[in-house]
């Protein structure tokens, strides 16, 4: 919902700035509106133009890193389900209630995904519970043999990293672009349109580019600041891994 207000925001700020300065244009003095006077206008905006241009290409890249970042230790976390539920399976009949406990976890998780932010709201996932059981359900299992004994230890210590890993990933969830650089930027872009709307015609066609440019231009800050945050909005890291990782269990 932040991510929401700050492009509602953006979109306001950058029209408002071009069309209340076409509106106070006619009415400025003569010098105010002289050659001289439009001409360093448009050389501060253009310094403006090349920072914001660098400061926005690296908040697409930072977001964007931080997706693929993501979305990279989900597969890996998917994929040491599947290994930890092999060496289960492996392990014997004695194992079998610890695997039906990992089956439910994930189906948990892929019905009711666990966000971040949830713990600061005092919300305990579900999911976490089944996945505490997990660990309980291996603490009871019984080694016959020196054999199980050692498949034993390899299963708890899969069991640790899928911990370390999921929480890793929960950690990484809630973005890195720090706010002030936002709103600089949102600073910048709105001196820049209001330096668009200087000796701007008022016409129809004018105020119409004005309001496509800068609702544009707020949508693409909003998928910016989605993207940083994986878990939330349209843009998402998908839960198919997770999907394909069940589907393997239940073969």
């Amino acid at each position: 919902m932040e991510n929401i207000w700050t492009a509602v925001a953006t979109f306001l700020c950058l029209l408002s700035a071009s069309l209340m300065m076409m509106r106070l244009y006619p009415k400025l003095s003569a010098r105010h509106r002289d050659d001289d006077t439009n001409t360093v206008v448009r050389l501060v905006a253009n310094v403006f133009v090349v920072m914001t241009s660098l400061v926005f290409g690296l908040m697409i890249n930072s977001a964007k890193n931080t997706f693929e970042s993501v979305d990279a230790n989900f597969h890996a976390y998917a994929t040491s389900l599947i290994i930890f539920d092999r060496t289960l399976q492996s392990y014997g009949p004695e194992a079998s209630d610890t695997r039906a406990r990992l089956n439910t976890y994930v189906k948990e998780a892929i019905a009711n995904p666990y966000h971040g932010d949830q713990a600061l709201q005092h919300q305990r996932s579900q999911a976490v519970e089944y996945l505490d059981n997990i660990g309980g359900a291996l603490n009871v299992v019984n080694p016959q043999d020196r054999f199980h004994e050692g498949m034993l230890v390899d299963l708890r210590q899969q069991y640790h990293s899928l911990i370390e890993q999921r929480w890793k990933i929960v950690e990484q969830s809630e973005g890195a672009l720090p706010r002030p650089m936002v709103w600089m930027l949102v600073a910048w872009l709105t001196l820049i349109f209001a330096s668009y709307g200087y000796r701007a015609p008022q016409n129809p066609m004018v105020v119409g580019m004005f309001t496509v440019s800068a609702a544009l231009i707020a949508a693409s800050m909003y998928l910016v600041l989605d993207m940083d945050i994986p878990f939330h909005g349209p843009i998402q890291v998908s839960d198919a891994p997770l999907r394909r990782a069940l589907a393997e269990m239940e073969l």
